[in-house]
């Protein structure tokens, strides 16, 4: 019996301590971040909404980089909704995971794959840029063309096809904590962040740096040509300007001209590119514009021998050339898109590398203690980002920042 009853009251007192735990791990809740989480949830669906609206809406934000940052908005706008309340409902328990595991292998799906959609968006937005650097003539800059389509969707699937094992069975591990909702299986941890980050990071960071020097070339390139022709006008003003007025005058016509003839004498303008007279051609013939002179020519009736300086002028206006316009465009409104670009990377790898060494490390290493509140840091510090990407916007692209401050007024006024 003294047995008995020292087995039994052992069995009382874990069993008291079980239920005291169960009820401290009840009633301490995680206020700050109950408070901290719906504010960025809030933060995040405004914000991105507004970015969704602004390229719907705005003509001059139509540029196929924004519809790019439109796809990268859609991924933060899935996260908000149906990752992050989840999160913050296990964070206010304290960690404690009380619902069907069923839906934990659906958070861990969509938080998994929205996480690569984001950084593969980010990929995407890498190699259409330097696609539109290094063949400008190709591409498309009003309406997004075939290789966009094929960058947007890819981007999707191979997300899709990242988190895929995960609605496979790999969580479906013997003694599986009921309590915790985490990615069980440390290969699937290590495969995924490799295929998520790692291999996506370097590869994006190595397009940026291209596109960035192909774009600086081009534009030295081209504000060479264009102070060559101008430096070409002023030599050509300089000699007319030195023509007396009378031998700047064409010679006078006959006395009698039939009606016929002087019908028949219709001039035609024939332009002669600035390159032809430069006896040193520069190595970049095709910026965005086309300096050029004008000079008279008749088909029929006398030709005269010099030219009236008045009757020269310099077409200084872009050439009707489509793949010249393209050209140009990128140059403008499309580089303003690509301003942004690498402040968004920045932020992107700021708040996430930290995620992905802490939660590979926990993986690789089996022996070492990550402490719990190092882990919710990481994590929370990832999905902050994406509260950044509109407030980037709105500081570094004027049209955005025009547009949200639009928006925000005729709310007020409606008000």
């Amino acid at each position: 019996m003294p047995a008995n009853l020292t087995v039994s009251n052992n069995t009382v007192l874990v069993l008291g301590a079980d239920i005291n735990t169960a009820q401290t791990r009840d009633t301490d809740f995680n206020f700050p971040a109950l408070i901290f989480g719906i504010l960025l949830i809030v933060v995040i669906i405004c914000g991105n909404l507004l970015v969704c609206l602004s390229v719907y809406r705005e003509k001059a934000l139509k540029t196929t980089t924004n519809y790019f940052i439109v796809s990268l908005a859609v991924a933060d706008l899935m996260l908000a909704v149906l990752v992050l309340p989840l999160f913050i409902y296990v964070e206010f328990q304290g960690g404690l995971w009380s619902l069907n595991m069923h839906v934990c292998d659906g958070l861990m799906t969509m938080d998994v794959m929205l996480c690569t959609a984001s950084i593969f968006n980010l990929c995407a937005i890498s190699i259409d840029r330097f696609i539109a650097v290094s063949i400008p003539l190709n591409y498309n800059l009003k309406h997004v063309d075939q290789r966009q389509i094929f960058l947007l969707s890819a981007t999707w699937i191979l997300a899709l096809a990242v988190a895929s094992p995960v609605m496979f069975g790999i969580q479906n591990v013997p003694q599986r904590d009921s309590t915790e909702c985490k990615l069980e299986d440390d290969n699937f941890v290590v495969y995924s962040s490799v295929c998520s980050f790692f291999i996506p990071c370097p590869i994006m960071l190595l397009l940026y740096c291209g596109m960035f020097r192909g774009l600086r070339r081009w534009e030295e390139a081209r504000k060479a040509k264009l102070r060559s022709s101008i430096l070409v006008c002023r030599k050509f003003q300089d000699a007319t300007a030195s023509l007396s007025p009378l031998d700047s005058l064409p010679p006078p016509l006959p006395p009698i001209i039939k009606r016929e003839e002087l019908t028949d004498m219709k001039p035609e303008l024939k332009d002669i590119n600035l390159e032809e007279l430069d006896p040193y051609p520069l190595e970049s013939p095709d910026g965005p514009y086309n300096n050029s002179l004008t000079t008279p020519e008749y088909k029929e009736g006398p030709v005269p021998t010099v030219v009236a300086y008045s009757n020269i002028s310099y077409n200084l206006h872009p050439q009707t050339d489509p793949h010249q316009k393209k050209r140009a465009k990128i140059n403008c409104r499309e580089r303003k898109a690509m301003k942004v670009l690498p402040v968004v990377v920045g932020a992107f790898l700021f708040c996430w590398t930290p995620f992905f060494v802490v939660h590979t490390m926990r993986a690789l290493c089996a022996t070492c203690y990550i402490p719990p509140w190092l882990m919710s840091i990481v994590t929370w510090l990832g999905y902050v980002n994406s509260a950044l990407n509109p407030i980037i916007y709105t500081v570094f692209n004027t049209e955005f920042r025009n547009y949200f401050n639009k928006f925000l007024h005729s709310c007020c006024i409606y008000r």
